[in-house]
């Protein structure tokens, strides 16, 4: 494998809701959910890039994410994952299927988000990405992704493996893709194929017309518990069973199919090869209970509906919406969205010099600030001094800052991936001596969407950690502070 696996689709957010059945609903004869916990995962392409990642591959998401409390989370989520996410824009809101269970079993499934978005257009780096990748994974969920000419256009031209898996809604496969992988519901659909005749004949009928509209390199039907049907060179199709009888949740087998398929080919494995360890794998997932057992999660309380997974928010320009929404309405005129980070704690006049040089570099300021926990585990257990609320109360009450977004990771990379903003903006001396550029961890992350990242001066002496310090020793002046007595306030009792 010479370069990353890609992955390019439309990212759902799946989440699972828990909770116990103990009577029916007064006005109509429904079982009463009374929930207990959820979780959240990515779904869709975001799901097949997950996969990717935990077999040990260098994984690329290209992926349109809404400006929504769902898209932050889906960021987060991915991140969190190992993947690295090459964001496109996306109107409206993020995709949700929900489903509500009890004692391990499915009662209903909600889908929420609205119909399809077309979704922004590439930069240059993802249509770099596609053309060095090691393999690439087309993981089309019908919402818009796999559609976008530009992104046809690389798909096509890239000499990687490319490996289709279809949707009824989506588009046909780009001419010349090493292997569509549709189940066998989607086949028949896809191909018009008559009813009659036993299941193997519809399903190799199926894949034998595919293959040739599509000019593909081979089509693989998936038969669930059956295994998968391969046709690819010659007029008799392979069959490739199942090593094992599985039964469980198989919400996520086909991602997980073609995810191992993809990782295959990159490594150099015949398609049927491919083929064979995906059927394989598949098997395993289900058998080992679905996507629950292959990427467990701690189940938590479920968040309000309105900000799944963000942390607390105070005031009308603290949290996901704010931040979403001043930076909608700046790109809607045509202006430039500035964003810097960190904790901020004991906010000082150093601080204050970045954020307003900030403000200057465009038509907004969005300050991403990390959580009392991010804190916590940056800098150790007796920090912040101060509260995320109060954190963030302190930074919108200046006239230079436009929203605040609170983040729980160590870094600022998942709320980035999610904001996208022009211009990343960091204070003090960032500069190797290697070339122009500062060496800011950023910098590769901002490069996705055609960002920049920049360095303003900083206010020498001025320091947090030396702030704390002198005030719990007592002694020692810090630049910038007055070791002058304070007066007793009128009025006050000690």
């Amino acid at each position: 494998m010479t370069g990353p696996v890609v992955v390019v689709g439309d990212t759902l957010l799946d989440r699972d809701v828990e909770g116990v059945v103990n009577r029916l609903c007064p006005d109509s004869p429904v079982p009463v959910l009374d929930e207990t916990a959820s979780v959240d995962r990515p779904g869709g392409a975001g799901l097949a890039a997950v996969f990717a990642a935990a077999q040990g591959a260098e994984v690329a998401l290209v992926t349109a994410l809404a400006d929504d409390a769902g898209g932050a989370r889906l960021s987060s989520l991915l991140t969190a994952a190992g993947v690295q996410v090459y964001p496109l824009s996306l109107a409206g809101a993020t995709a949700e299927k929900i489903r509500l269970r009890a004692r391990g079993r499915v009662l209903l499934r909600h889908d929420r988000g609205g119909g399809a978005q077309e979704p922004g257009h590439p930069g240059e780096a993802v249509l770099r990405l596609i053309a060095v990748a090691g393999a690439v994974l087309v993981s089309d969920y019908g919402r818009g992704v796999a559609r976008h000419p530009a992104l046809r256009a690389a798909l096509a031209a890239t000499r990687a493996p490319v490996v289709w898996d279809p949707h009824p809604r989506g588009p046909a496969p780009v001419p010349g893709v090493r292997l569509a992988t549709p189940n066998e519901a989607e086949a028949r659909e896809l191909a018009k194929v008559a009813p009659g005749g036993s299941r193997l004949a519809t399903a190799s009928r199926a894949a034998q017309g595919l293959r040739e509209r599509w000019r593909a390199g081979a089509v693989a039907v998936t038969l669930g518990g059956d295994g998968a049907l391969l046709s690819h060179a010659g007029s008799t199709p392979l069959m490739v069973p199942t090593p094992a009888s599985a039964e469980g949740d198989t919400c996520g087998a086909g991602d997980r199919f073609a995810a191992t398929a993809t990782i295959a080919l990159a490594q150099g494995a015949l398609v049927s090869e491919a083929v064979q360890r995906a059927v394989a794998e598949a098997c395993a997932y289900v058998a080992g209970g679905g996507v629950a057992g292959a990427l467990p999660a701690p189940a938590r309380p479920a968040p309000p509906p309105d900000r799944p997974g963000t942390p607390l928010a105070v005031g009308d320009r603290v949290g996901v919406g704010p931040a979403a929404a001043v930076a909608a309405r700046v790109r809607a005129a045509g202006g430039t969205v500035v964003a810097t980070g960190g904790c901020f704690d004991l906010l000082h006049a150093g601080h204050v010099a970045t954020l307003q040089a900030a403000r200057h570099l465009g038509d907004c300021l969005i300050v991403c600030l990390n959580s009392d926990a991010s804190v916590a585990g940056l800098k150790g257990a007796d920090r912040p001094v101060v509260s995320q609320a109060d954190r963030a109360r302190l930074l919108t009450a200046l006239s230079c800052v436009d929203a605040v977004l609170v983040f729980d990771e160590s870094t600022p990379h998942a709320a980035l991936s999610w904001l996208r903003p022009d211009v990343w903006v960091k204070g003090g001396d960032y500069a190797t001596g290697a070339g122009d550029e500062p060496a800011l961890p950023e910098a590769d992350i901002l490069r996705r969407w055609g960002g920049h990242t920049v360095v303003v001066p900083y206010l020498d002496g001025r320091s947090t950690t030396d702030l704390i310090a002198a005030a719990r020793s007592g002694g020692g002046r810090e630049p910038g502070l007055s070791t002058t007595p304070a007066r007793p306030s009128v009025g006050r009792t000690r």
